[in-house]
């Protein structure tokens, strides 16, 4: 029987004994549970990073992986820990918004507020509810506690509308950046379906703005791009990623996170436009 699976998406980077902590905490009930890190470099009670991050990463493991994620900016106040259970994995979350990209993907949900304060460590801290009170429900949900027993369902939680592109005319699509990865990637929100005539084979010309670059390429790998040059690229979550060949397209077309997208065809958008 194979052993079961708690992944952990923190803003806790590696400098502190933070994360370190939470896989003691874990281990401590469970020391046969495999922990796998996907990321604690979110950025600092960045929701919307986090959100991002944990939306990109789950569907990759194995059913019946248990998610942990804690970018808990509101510690210690009256935001409620919460369980979330979709068709083939747990998260275990601050309800703050921070599953928001899980909701949108998941066909059933079930939400439900952590209140088992006999499964928390005790005593229960005002800053390091990690520590505390997610770590250690994570652990006992991967032993085999039953999810009704910590909780209650509840369907007034916390989300937010992860950013859709915008049509702009028949021809033109607004979209925004998401996020810059550490190589410089401009990650944006606008999928190669929402622009499909340009993956056809008569596909139209072209012309994509963002920051002071005006982009007409498009390029099937890195390679091919020249260097300093700006092409898009389809990557590997799906989204259109803004590029440059071993540079930085951040610091080329001078933009980041927030800025906008647009996209004009010389041929109409296709009905898998998002509206």
């Amino acid at each position: 029987m194979s052993r079961p699976i708690i992944t952990l998406t923190t803003d806790f980077g590696s400098s502190d004994p933070f994360v370190g902590i939470l896989k003691g905490v874990i281990l401590s009930i469970h020391r046969e549970v495999e922990l796998i890190d996907i990321t604690h470099n979110v950025n600092s009670f960045d929701l919307f990073d986090g959100a991002l991050a944990i939306a990109s990463a789950y569907s990759y493991f194995p059913s019946d992986t248990i998610h942990l994620v804690v970018v808990d900016p509101g510690v210690g106040s009256n935001r409620r820990p919460i369980l979330a259970t979709n068709e083939r994995y747990h998260f275990i979350a601050p309800d703050n918004g921070i599953l928001s990209g899980i909701y949108e993907r998941s066909e059933r949900l079930t939400v439900r507020h952590i209140d088992a304060p006999h499964y928390y460590r005790q005593p229960v801290s005002q800053t390091f509810h990690g520590r505390d009170i997610f770590a250690p429900i994570a652990a006992w949900l991967s032993k085999g506690v039953q999810v009704t027993s910590l909780g209650e369902e509840i369907t007034d939680f916390i989300r937010f509308a992860m950013p859709k592109p915008k049509p702009v005319d028949a021809n033109t699509l607004k979209g925004v950046v998401m996020r810059s990865d550490r190589f410089g990637n401009l990650l944006t929100n606008i999928r190669a379906e929402d622009v499909a005539p340009l993956f056809s084979e008569s596909a139209p010309a072209f012309k994509a703005t963002c920051g002071k670059a005006e982009i007409k390429r498009i390029c099937k790998s890195y390679s091919e791009g020249a260097q300093n040059e700006p092409f898009l690229i389809v990557g590997s979550s799906g989204y259109i990623e803004i590029s440059a060949n071993k540079t930085p397209a951040n610091r080329l077309i001078g933009a980041d996170r927030g800025a906008e997208v647009t996209v004009q065809l010389a041929a109409p958008l296709t009905a898998g436009t998002t509206a």
